[in-house]
């Protein structure tokens, strides 16, 4: 089911994936470069209702009036906040998440929204080769349980590079967008298996 969620920077688009007696709802949103048919949300959304969560992907409105360029975080963050009503009146926690952009919205509004977590795909840690201009802050304040999944050769940070005692999920040979090398022996099928087993299990863990 698509829905459309207005906002005052206009109409933003929620996607659900319904599960049975779901015990919560994940709500993610995309990144600057791309929208909901990124690699990884498409297979959490197809993944997590089978484990009795319901996975609400995000389009912000910049993307669902054609633009091809995201604004700035301020105006991201608007939106994310001004739609959250949406995502939040079917009842039952809430966890907050996106992948890059979208990462940094959901820690940076998650604990204000009532939010229960943060999940943060490929969360874009520094510019590629800047790592002088760190985002650690932006990861840490959301100050709500918060679990990383990122590419070990993300160009936006690698794993090692993040603060020390982040819960973070490695993804073999994956990038920024989890791809992988064809001579990975992961795989690509194997490499989104390890992203949707990783936040299946961390989300059960969530304290109910």
């Amino acid at each position: 089911m698509i829905q459309t969620a207005p906002t005052p920077v206009g109409d933003a688009r929620i996607h659900w994936f319904d599960a049975e007696n779901a015990k919560l709802t994940l709500a993610l949103g995309h990144g600057a470069g791309g929208g909901v048919e990124a690699r990884d949300l498409q297979a959490l959304a197809a993944a997590l209702p089978e484990h009795g969560i319901t996975v609400a992907l995000v389009e912000q409105p910049w993307r669902v009036a054609g633009k091809k360029v995201a604004p700035a975080p301020k105006t991201l963050d608007s939106a994310w906040t001004a739609l959250w009503p949406a995502v939040a009146e079917r009842g039952g926690p809430v966890v907050a998440g996106g992948r890059s952009a979208g990462a940094r919205v959901a820690c940076r509004t998650a604990r204000e929204l009532g939010a229960v977590a943060v999940l943060a795909l490929s969360f874009p840690l520094h510019p590629p080769g800047k790592p002088e201009k760190s985002r650690a802050e932006e990861l840490t304040g959301a100050a709500l349980p918060t679990l990383v999944v990122q590419g070990a050769k993300d160009p936006f940070g690698r794993p090692e590079e993040f603060p020390s005692g982040t819960r973070l999920v490695p993804v073999p040979d994956g990038d920024h967008g989890f791809a992988v090398p064809k001579k990975a022996a992961i795989g690509q099928d194997g490499a989104l298996a390890v992203i949707t087993e990783a936040v299946a299990e961390w989300l059960a863990g969530l304290p109910g």
